[in-house]
C-alpha cells in the first residue's frame, strides 16, 4: 500500500468533490463537512467519470446515466448501477490530503 497526496484540505470546500489522480488510479475525493471521502472515479455501471457528478449531502450522481452512491460507505443508493464503488482510505496531515492505494 502507498499513501500518495492528492490535493490540499483548500482545494476541496465542504459540500464538493473532484477527481484526482493517485499515481495511475483515478479517484473521485469529496469534502463532506470537513472529513475527505475517496471512492473510484468509475462508476460500476457503465465507467461514467464520478468525480464530475453532483453530489447531495453524502450521495453522488453520476453524470452519465444517474447512478447514486453514498461517498461515505461506497454503497449504491440507486440504479442503474448494482455493484458498490471501490473506497479508499484518505488521511489529512499539514493542510494536505493523502489516499492509499493498494
Amino acid at each position: 500500500m502507498a499513501l500518495v497526496r492528492v490535493a490540499s484540505v483548500e482545494d476541496i470546500a465542504s459540500g464538493t468533490g473532484r477527481m484526482v489522480q493517485a499515481g495511475e488510479v483515478a479517484i473521485a475525493l469529496f469534502n463532506i463537512g470537513g472529513t475527505f471521502y475517496a471512492i473510484d472515479n468509475r462508476c460500476t455501471h457503465v465507467g461514467g467519470p464520478l468525480g464530475q457528478g453532483r453530489l447531495s449531502e453524502n450521495v453522488v450522481t453520476c453524470p452519465w446515466h444517474g447512478s447514486r452512491f453514498d461517498v461515505t460507505t461506497g454503497q449504491v443508493i440507486g440504479p442503474p448501477a448494482r455493484r458498490p464503488v471501490q473506497m479508499y482510505e484518505t488521511r489529512v496531515q499539514d493542510g494536505a490530503v493523502f489516499v492509499e492505494i493498494p
